[in-house]
């Protein structure tokens, strides 16, 4: 498929989307939300897949949503259109999915970045979420995602007054996992991506569910759910495989059954 709004690429068992309207700083419109969603769609039907890459440019991830698409659009508009619907491919994908973040990721941005599995950022990274500033609030999940990730103390802060948070304290408060320079970015984010589609499939989206189900349930719940599929994992060949090859000292050769 020819993509307008993206870039989608294939390095060894990664997926690779590339947001790619420059003009703009990456602003996420209708489009691009449906392209994303698309190339999501393949890289899951895809078996040969095991992690996908979101990423943007050097100087921004997504600056925020496309404000001169919606500036003029009612309740009823947005309401029956739903545009960002189609982000929630994001947060549905199974497969684990990492956001690379350099430059800007605001608003809309940082809300789709925290819809990924977890985020690497390069130093000039800047997260916020100013809606505010517009005379509304966020509307993709920052509100619920952000107090998740940093707590509510830093989600008010960020969301009540507008501001930007750097890459360090982005990394102090856990939004985001490591920080590194803007040219080892894609290196460092690429090694992670390689090494997660190196995994046993099967494991790795059975992880996922797990840390995931961890928002949503009890802390007794999440045990349980936990315990339950760690034990369903020993009816797979991988688990015979890795544990075999852990023993023989030698390199496990997964088959994701």
């Amino acid at each position: 498929m020819a993509y307008e709004t993206i870039e989608v690429s294939v390095q060894g068992h990664v997926g690779v989307i590339k947001l790619d309207r420059p003009k703009a700083l990456n602003a996420l419109c209708k489009e691009l939300a449906g392209e994303v969603a698309i190339a999501l769609e393949s890289f899951a039907a895809d078996d040969a897949i095991g992690c996908v890459v979101l990423t943007g440019s050097e100087r921004a991830f997504a600056a925020g949503a496309d404000i001169k698409e919606m500036q003029s659009d009612g309740y009823i508009d947005l309401f029956l259109d739903n545009r960002f619907e189609s982000f929630t491919a994001i947060e549905r994908f199974r497969k684990p999915i990492i956001a690379a973040v350099a430059g800007y990721a605001l608003g809309g941005g940082c809300e789709i970045a925290m819809m990924c599995d977890f985020i690497i950022c390069a130093d000039n990274a800047k997260f916020g979420q100013p809606e505010i500033n517009l005379g509304v609030m966020p509307g993709i999940g920052g509100t619920q995602r952000l107090i998740r990730a940093v707590g509510k103390s830093k989600a008010m802060d960020l969301c009540l007054t507008g501001r930007m948070m750097d890459a360090a304290e982005a990394e102090r408060s856990g939004l985001v996992s490591r920080v590194v320079a803007p040219d080892a970015l894609m290196e460092t984010v690429m090694e992670a991506a390689d090494k997660i589609a190196a995994q046993s499939r099967i494991a790795a989206m059975m992880t996922k569910e797990t840390l995931n189900i961890a928002f949503e349930t009890t802390l007794s719940q999440g045990i349980q759910y936990e315990r339950r599929l760690f034990q369903s994992m020993f009816t797979t060949h991988d688990q015979k495989e890795g544990m075999s090859a852990f023993i023989e000292k030698r390199k496990p050769h997964f088959t994701n059954k």
